[in-house]
């Protein structure tokens, strides 16, 4: 579904081009096209208009010129996201962050590095390699996402569970708020006194401002790691092996699952030389040698123990890298085995897995749509991908439909709607089912004490408008609230 552009006034626009220059600013009805989605592809509304902001300064001119004419405001980072967060609102000034991609400082003494919004993610572990450092959250989406947009999601990625979130990693931002006035929230140091306000804006998804600069925890390389590529007859017992493994202590640095789909699909796009089997699991283990050894031969003991058809150990690094590429290219490579898919990211008890698996599957059945599932199981953060045809009349609905019973099935075993996509546009209908009304107005009026007329990404996380006292808020709906007409909100 796509709706109408709405157009911003001409007055509007020939201010922001003297704000960002001539060529940062985009008006062109074609070219606004470009801007109209995020990596979730199913709805689309075209923004009034886009700029591209250079710095901190030129933000703060784009957002008082947008206030003052009255207009919400869409931060957006690489575009990646997959949840609809960064989807325009008709009519919204769209700021891309794109070109604020410096590097400004880095701090090997203290374990510190400052970067602009822009920044991609992986490019800050090249920057550090040389000098033995790293950054830990790895997205699938790393060589592409931006930093902005993994704090703005709080993104994880598959060693987020012995590493934790981007809100681990994150020590600093300086913000643009809503009114245009430039705040310095935390600073290089572990823990500040005072509010936690970062960990209420690490994950806020561009609802409370716009970050222009984030000062990151870097980390020393491992001494050591050790992979191991486990196969199985079905997801039953590969689920059982993780739950078997965390429970006798072992912290795996990355623990993730695959199912027959999902690895029929990466093999036909990557050439891995993995077995037609019901479900695998990759593994690391990482830290000094001594341990290193230990802890990957316990865990694949256990992984035995539960059934393990094979356990593989890479010959080399290369290997290494070759199964990893696997595992992260396996949301891409579902397109090698369907046109079409959505892509869910619920969470589970790990003790849940095998019967939420088997619950997925027989959504699968009852709607005739096939569904791969890839995830990361150590911290039961599931990602099922819902294989549709939108050529076929209905199977877009049928597979949206699908995707929220996935999520209401992690809803009723304790669980979330998001581990790490983000609630955006996409979730917001079933943020409601997650949390009480009350729950709700409290995570309002934190926004609005940032935000007060709402204005920052408007349409997103709230299923319906909240108030900010006596405000209405600048209050747009989305596609997706329409969604009950498919039979999904």
């Amino acid at each position: 579904m796509e709706l109408e552009r709405i157009p911003v006034a001409e007055e509007v626009v020939r201010q922001l081009r003297a704000a960002v220059g001539e060529r940062n600013c985009i008006s062109d009805p074609e070219q606004l096209r470009t801007y109209e989605c995020d990596g979730l592809t199913s709805f689309r509304a075209p923004p009034g208009v886009v700029v591209v902001p250079g710095s901190t300064e030129e933000v703060v001119k784009v957002v008082r010129i947008a206030r003052a004419a009255g207009l919400p405001i869409v931060p957006r980072g690489s575009g990646t996201g997959l949840s609809g967060g960064a989807m325009p609102i008709p009519g919204c000034v769209l700021v891309s962050l794109a070109r604020m991609r410096r590097i400004v400082a880095i701090d090997l003494k203290n374990g510190t590095m400052r970067v602009e919004p822009g920044v991609i993610n992986l490019d800050v572990s090249k920057r550090l390699a040389p000098d033995g450092y790293y950054y830990a959250p790895d997205p699938s989406s790393q060589s592409v996402c931006t930093i902005g947009g993994n704090v703005a999601e709080n993104s994880g990625g598959a060693h987020c569970l012995k590493y934790g979130f981007t809100v681990n990693h994150v020590l600093g931002a300086r913000c643009v708020l809503a009114d245009g006035t430039v705040v310095d929230i935390g600073g290089p140091v572990l823990d500040g006194p005072g509010y936690d306000l970062l960990g209420v804006l690490v994950g806020s998804e561009g609802t409370l401002c716009i970050v222009t600069e984030v000062t990151l925890r870097i980390l020393r390389k491992p001494e050591a790691t050790r992979t191991f590529f486990a196969t199985f007859p079905s997801t039953d017992e590969a689920g059982n092996a993780v739950s078997r493994i965390i429970a006798a202590g072992i912290v795996p640095a990355a623990i993730e699952m695959m199912d027959r789909l999902a690895i029929v699909a990466i093999k036909a796009a990557t050439g891995v030389d993995w077995p037609d089997v019901g479900g695998a699991l990759l593994m690391d283990a990482d830290g000094c040698a001594a341990e290193v050894e230990h802890v990957a031969s316990r865990a694949a003991q256990i992984a035995k123990e539960c059934g393990a058809l094979q356990v593989r150990l890479p010959k080399d690094e290369a290997e290494r890298q070759t199964m990893w590429k696997g595992r992260k290219s396996a949301f891409a490579a579902v397109g090698r085995i369907s046109p079409n898919y959505v892509v869910q990211d619920g969470v589970i008890p790990r003790s849940e897995i095998a019967k939420v698996l088997r619950e997925i599957e027989a959504l699968s059945k009852s709607s005739g749509l096939r569904i791969a599932n890839v995830f990361h199981a150590g911290d039961g953060n599931l990602h099922p991908l819902v294989l549709y045809d939108e050529k076929v009349p209905g199977q877009e609905a049928l597979a949206e439909q699908t995707g929220g019973e996935i999520l209401r099935v992690c809803i009723r075993v304790g669980g979330s709607i998001t581990g790490e996509h983000g609630v955006g546009a996409d979730k917001a209908p079933y943020m409601g089912e997650l949390f009480s009304e009350s729950d709700l107005d409290s995570m309002a009026k934190v926004r609005c004490a940032f935000d007060p007329d709402a204005v920052m990404n408007p349409g997103k996380v709230f299923p319906t408008p909240r108030l900010c006292g006596d405000k209405p808020g600048k209050y747009v709906p989305h596609p997706t609230e329409t969604r009950d007409e498919a039979g999904r909100g």
